[in-house]
């Protein structure tokens, strides 16, 4: 009796020529969970590849693949301005439902974390309050809560609040909240 092996997963960052994947992955997200996130499906549809490329050019976007698909994305973006650049964000979270429970989530935060490690002292982001399985991914990858977006986005006609979340990568302890 054969058996054949799980196709495996791998965490990597994505380039210019994985723009028609990303831009497949990324239109799915907002048009699955448009509620998770700040831009919209009406925003990027018609953008052209080279909008995606140039994101994947300008952002450090990670991509999780099995086999050769896909199945979720997680971007890196360091703050630009003096007084901020200590610290960056982790945005467009996704993971294709086939993917999800399967620890492709967290692999991809704590590729993100280590990553940022190297290159700031914290790393934010901010998630719908109403996503429990997404909070429960950050606080277990060590984000701790410090502060909420009250009707911080409306979507068809309902507010939604967010949840600002930070992990710190040096070792002031300062991950309690205030």
């Amino acid at each position: 009796m054969t058996t054949s092996a799980a196709p495996s997963l791998a965490i990597r960052l994505l380039t210019p020529a994985d723009a028609v994947r990303y831009r497949a992955i990324r239109l799915e997200a907002l048009a699955n969970h448009p509620e998770a996130f700040t831009s919209t499906l009406q925003r990027e549809q018609n953008k052209p590849l080279a909008w995606f490329e140039e994101r994947l050019t300008t952002s450090d976007v990670f991509g999780a693949f099995i086999g050769g698909d896909l199945v979720g994305t997680a971007g890196f973006r360091r703050e630009d301005g003096a007084k901020t650049a200590h610290k960056a964000v982790l945005w467009g979270m996704y993971v294709r439902p086939q993917a999800r429970k399967s620890g492709t989530g967290r692999l991809l935060v704590d590729a993100v974390a280590a990553h940022a490690a190297k290159r700031v002292e914290q790393l934010q982001l901010v998630v719908v309050s109403e996503n429990q399985a997404a909070l429960r991914l950050y606080a277990a990858a060590g984000f701790v809560e410090y502060g909420r977006g009250v009707k911080a986005l409306k979507h068809d006609g309902r507010y939604l609040d967010e949840i600002l979340m930070t992990l710190f990568f040096d070792e002031s302890g300062a991950t309690q909240p205030r």
